[in-house]
């Protein structure tokens, strides 16, 4: 089988395990490796010190040090794009990233990947593969944009011309050769900068310069310490994520919704099927900081990864989430939510009742 074979038969495949896209990458140096190596210099990571690791930094710079005789890497997306919410969420409200609607993306990926490098092994018996999610040391945005994918925006976000960013990207990386697909070249954010405009914190320096350590994606999920005071007040009531670069991204108006069903909202898994989102009648989660937080404190932690360890919001924990509950609560200026972060000052973690002190000490004075 000659090689344009073998990709239209891998093409094929993904597209029926349902990833929304694939595109081939050579196995090469990223094309961003100045720019990554000089985004650690900065401290820009913050504190995600896997991403400065030694052996973590040579594997995103030499596939073939993660996979050895690594020689082309197929890049797959999933899109988790849904209708804008009408109206606009409250001040009450919990609002959470997008792609922590519904199940946790990398289970998704896992399963899926699984079932390509099960593909691939078919139609070339004896051909060596690893399935990386982006817990895996790859600079996945760097091979998409070689991959054909999409170009890198200005937030750093990977966009496609029709399905936009909100895309979840995987790779396989193989030692099979395949000749690489047209890289996509193109710059189309042009002179648009509303995404470093609109970033509360300013966490983009500049066209594709993101200094983590003040994204409220990072201080909301990543970071395991005390969200900085003078950036408390800017995360709003974002208790999990954030999409504002991308929500006001014109590449993203009238995309079309993502169909994968576990991404959509609400969903969990029982007997290895996917289900709507309730578990005794109650939702995944509850839409109101207060309510959730008066959830959470009635919450050991091993019970909080028992009700949301399917989901992405297992990622900052019990004590990460109430944290961030209560910075949102603070923000929201509703006399309402004192009682509960009341409550939060008798919390177990000293990492709550800071926050609490804080958030009480902000709507009093309101």
């Amino acid at each position: 089988m000659d090689a344009g074979e073998l990709k239209r038969r891998l093409r094929d495949a993904a597209l029926a395990l349902g990833f929304d896209q694939i595109g081939f990458a050579p196995a090469d140096r990223p094309s961003h490796a100045a720019a990554y190596l000089a985004w650690l210099d900065q401290g820009w990571h913050g504190g995600m010190a896997y991403m400065a690791r030694e052996d973590a930094v040579r594997r995103r710079l030499r596939p073939d040090d993660a996979l050895p005789g690594c020689r082309t890497i197929l890049m797959v997306s999933l899109s988790y794009a849904m209708p804008d919410p009408k109206p606009a969420p409250s001040r009450e409200a919990a609002i959470v990233a997008r792609y922590a609607a519904g199940l946790d993306y990398h289970g998704v990926f896992e399963e899926r990947l699984a079932g390509l490098a099960d593909a691939l092994e078919r139609l070339a018996p004896g051909e060596r593969s690893l399935p990386s999610v982006d817990y895996g040391p790859v600079l996945e945005r760097d091979h998409a944009q070689r991959a054909g994918l999409g170009w890198i925006g200005k937030n750093t976000m990977l966009i496609d011309p029709v399905l936009g960013s909100y895309l979840l990207l995987g790779e396989l990386l193989t030692t099979l050769h395949l000749p690489p697909d047209e890289p996509f070249t193109a710059d189309r954010c042009g002179s648009c900068s509303r995404c470093i405009e609109a970033c509360p914190t300013g966490a983009i320096r500049g066209p594709r310069r993101l200094d983590a350590r003040l994204c409220i994606s990072y201080l909301t999920i990543e970071l395991r310490g005390s969200i900085p005071l003078r950036l408390r007040p800017l995360v709003g009531n974002r208790v999990f994520g954030c999409d504002i670069c991308q929500e006001v991204c014109p590449w993203n108006d009238g995309v079309p919704e993502g169909s994968t069903a576990e991404l959509t909202p609400g969903n969990r898994r029982q007997d290895g099927r996917v289900r709507g989102g309730r578990e005794e009648g109650r939702p995944i989660r509850p839409e109101r900081m207060r309510d959730w937080a008066e959830e959470l404190l009635e919450l050991t932690d091993e019970a909080y990864r028992a009700r949301y360890g399917e989901t992405a919001l297992a990622r900052p924990g019990r004590q990460g989430m109430l944290r961030n509950l209560c910075v949102g609560l603070g923000n929201s200026g509703r006399p309402e939510a004192l009682p509960v972060l009341r409550r939060c000052l008798e919390d177990p973690s000293e990492l709550v009742r800071e926050h609490a002190r804080w958030a009480l000490e902000r709507l009093e004075a309101s």
